[in-house]
């Protein structure tokens, strides 16, 4: 934790009006509009999802900060707009959360608690928390259960979240072997289209058996975008400890056979498996 002066949210909004002063403030971040600060907030916020995958704690802090810089910004630029501020953007999500939480708030009020059964069930507080974003979403006119899953989501993350949608209104299977049958159906009919050599085919049975593939992860109760991420971790740690290896040998790639690389490979996974 940071031992340094405590300075106040008040403080950070100061800093963030003097960054963006028209005449004395920074010219990077003069320049800054909504669009464009929107690659940093994205990296931001992989920055905190990779520092607690990693269980990196003692940099959390520091992720956490630059990920609310990126609120702070994009409040500041609604306020030179006149578009909105940072107090009504607290306001706007504090409202949210109470009217969202009834099992908690009393009508909705903050100091009012609500007299539920000490063990309220799971799946019926979820059930209710669906049905008030359902009515949120019919009174901005979004009729649609899939409506305002954003496109640019990440694809895995945005395919468990549509049948997550589809699946609170009983669109689902019932049973885990069901949706693994059907990745495995999927799977053959990938096959196929790679025999007849149908390149469009190809394309379409992908994304049908990357779909299916999410849709296991999600009924294992799992993040399917967590999931790759780690198996992307774990893919490069064991390329680089091969790197490494046939660094130690003077070789390079180029100098050895495939089988080779595959021993390197088993043994990078024993490795793991070790430790």
């Amino acid at each position: 934790m940071s031992t340094a002066k405590p300075y106040s949210l008040t403080d950070l909004i100061t800093i963030m009006q003097r960054l963006r002063d028209p005449e004395n403030g920074c010219p990077w971040d003069k320049k800054q509009t909504f669009s464009s600060i929107v690659p940093s907030t994205l990296e931001e916020a992989y920055e905190v999802a990779e520092t607690i995958e990693q269980k990196d704690y003692d940099h959390l802090e520091e992720e956490l900060g630059d990920l609310l810089f990126q609120v702070i910004f994009y409040c500041q630029l609604g306020q030179e707009e006149q578009r909105f501020d940072f107090d009504g953007v607290v306001s706007g999500l504090a409202e949210k959360l109470l009217r969202r939480h009834p099992h908690v708030f009393h009508e909705g009020e903050l100091h009012r608690s609500a007299t539920l059964a000490p063990m309220e069930d799971d799946n019926v507080i979820k059930q209710q928390w669906e049905t008030l974003k359902q009515e949120e979403r019919e009174a901005k006119g979004q009729k649609s259960v899939l409506a305002d899953i954003p496109l640019n989501f990440p694809a895995l993350s945005r395919s468990q979240k549509l049948q997550k949608r589809a699946s609170n209104v009983g669109f689902d299977w019932k049973d885990i072997n069901d949706v693994v049958a059907k990745a495995e159906e999927e799977l053959q009919e990938l096959k196929q289209a790679l025999a007849a050599q149908e390149k469009k085919a190809i394309a379409e049975e992908l994304g049908d058996l990357l779909f299916s593939v999410v849709n296991i992860a999600r009924h294992c109760k799992e993040d399917a975008e967590s999931l790759l991420r780690a198996g992307n971790r774990k893919f490069q740690g064991r390329f680089e400890y091969i790197e490494s290896q046939l660094a130690g040998q003077a070789k390079q790639f180029k100098d050895v056979e495939l089988d080779e690389m595959e021993a390197l490979w088993q043994l990078a996974k024993s490795r793991e498996n070790a430790l």
